[in-house]
């Protein structure tokens, strides 16, 4: 997979499968591209990423051509044109309630009037490399928008948000709605529910479907509901899970 091929993957329902990168360190993007996953995201909501991780992280991304997505902090258009200019394919953004909000973030990641700031030097555009007619194309076919459905209120919208130009697909986050539904584990019957209906919304606009999960079992489970897009734990998850393995394995009977 590349960054320049990933949209086109993800609206076309292909089976994409990442991992969410709470650690600011190079090094740790290198072995997960290594690993052979279809994209990474950088967690910048819930993670400790500063501009200069964000910066580096984009450079290693575009230098490979692999798809680096950012979850911004916010929907704030300053915050979103910034993980793009530093390199990243396209941004994951949360709690995303209804359509006009889902225009505003579809607006920040592209050009246009009151859209993202042009600017011809960042790493983005090839540091001055490239002129503004083919930018302005790329920025069409290549930046990725995801909209995190977190909320009710964002469930009931789902059908509007999916059906707004420039949101490439919805992202159900389970562990938040859950808790915006008032309950403490994610196997409520509202969630299952919830799971059917963005998975008819985003198939209905043709867009791509994401969630998280804990694990590839799991993610299977969910194929059922239209999701081609897999957010798999993060590397804090699989470090602890192989460290809790191989103690488990050594351990005196």
């Amino acid at each position: 997979m590349r960054h320049t091929t990933f949209r086109r993957a993800l609206r076309g329902g292909e089976p994409l499968v990442g991992t969410f990168m709470k650690t600011p360190a190079l090094d740790v993007l290198e072995v997960l591209i290594h690993a052979g996953l279809d994209f990474v995201c950088l967690d910048a909501e819930h993670g400790p990423f500063d501009r200069a991780a964000i910066n580096a992280c984009g450079a290693l991304a575009r230098a490979t051509g692999f798809p680096l997505l950012v979850r911004v902090p916010s929907a704030a258009p300053d915050q979103i044109g910034a993980a793009l200019d530093m390199g990243a394919t396209g941004v994951v953004v949360p709690h995303v309630t209804d359509a006009a909000m889902a225009a505003r973030v579809a607006r920040a990641a592209r050009f246009g009037p009151d859209g993202r700031g042009f600017a011809g030097s960042t790493r983005w555009a090839g540091l001055g490399g490239t002129n503004m007619a083919d930018l302005l194309a790329r920025s069409e076919h290549e930046t990725v928008v995801i909209a995190q459905i977190e909320d009710p209120d964002a469930v009931a919208a789902a059908p509007a948000i999916a059906a707004t130009d420039g949101i490439d697909a919805l992202f159900l986050g389970p562990a938040d709605l859950s808790v915006a539904l008032g309950k403490t584990d994610q196997s409520s019957p509202e969630l299952h529910d919830a799971f059917a209906r963005v998975g008819q919304a985003a198939k209905a606009a043709g867009k791509g479907y994401a969630t998280f999960v804990t694990d590839a079992p799991a993610g299977r489970a969910l194929a059922k509901h239209g999701v081609n897009l897999w957010f798999v734990a993060s590397e804090h998850a699989w470090i602890i899970a192989g460290a809790r393995a191989a103690k488990a394995g050594l351990a005196p009977d």
